[in-house]
């Protein structure tokens, strides 16, 4: 019979939930660890929203379990410390990692099945979903909630800038200073200095690459992402527009064809 040592952990839920095999989610040890970020969930999304630097500090790292930081750290130090709004839930806390001065916007939801890795400098808009978790898709094996379930990690790059109400599903990986349109649905792995929009989301602009210190044009942190923003909005307001006048001249052939065989 195989043994645990202190480099190899035990066969436990949880650690086949990690490791991304099919697990049961509602074993006494999950289920507990779910009910603690819960509640800690609960207490950031009540005191967030009227705490000082350093307390809002300290919620978040209950969410995410680590330790407190001191009531004196100096101010230019809280600068690298993630900036996240309230209300927000995880599943686990302790699988969400955050770069230096991320920014996470409000209603933000994390099933963090697996690790979800969000790196410096990146921008989530308001209601942003990350799904690391998901289901097996035949029925008989998904069994409700006696049956197994299953994860894969997420991984968003540095400088990346996610617009609100995006959705990204378990197993992806967004490239370094990538741009997601509001409302996309991110299937599928995005390379690094994209545009991409969508359900499911796909490359509409590649980007220049600059990074950090080419974010006036790449990775503007403002609503609009300034000029570079409001061109990027503007093109695609013009796509759309074009794409409405293609359906609508669609409909006007369709109209005349259908006249004509009634005439017939």
């Amino acid at each position: 019979m195989a043994t645990s040592t202190p480099d190899t952990p035990p066969d436990t839920e949880k650690s086949k939930m990690l490791s991304g095999l099919l697990y049961h989610a509602f074993s006494p040890q999950l289920t507990a660890e779910r009910e603690a970020c819960a509640a800690a969930c609960h207490i950031f999304n009540r005191d967030a929203p009227l705490a000082d630097r350093v307390a809002r500090i300290n919620l978040w790292n209950a969410i995410q379990q680590q330790p407190p930081i001191a009531a004196d750290t100096p101010a230019e130090a809280l600068d690298a410390f993630p900036w996240v709004e309230a209300p927000f839930r995880a599943d686990y806390g302790a699988h969400v990692e955050l770069g230096e001065n991320v920014y996470i916007n409000a209603g933000c939801t994390v099933i963090d099945t697996c690790k979800v890795t969000i790196g410096a400098r990146t921008l989530l808009g308001p209601s942003v979903n990350l799904y690391a978790g998901t289901h097996p898709l035949d029925a008989a094996v998904r069994n409700g909630t006696r049956g197994p379930e299953l994860g894969a990690p997420i991984t968003i790059g540095e400088d990346c800038w996610l617009g609100g109400n995006v959705t990204v599903l378990a197993g992806v990986t967004i490239g370094a200073r990538s741009v997601v349109g509001a409302g996309s649905v991110v299937t599928k792995d995005v390379p690094a200095d994209r545009v991409v929009a969508g359900n499911p989301a796909r490359v509409i602009r590649r980007l220049d690459g600059r990074g950090a210190s080419g974010a006036g044009e790449t990775g503007a942190r403002e609503n609009g992402a300034g000029e570079n923003g409001a061109a990027e909005n503007g093109a695609m307001a013009d796509r759309v527009a074009a794409l409405e006048k293609e359906l609508q001249d669609m409909r006007v052939r369709l109209m005349s064809f259908w006249e004509q065989r009634m005439r017939s």
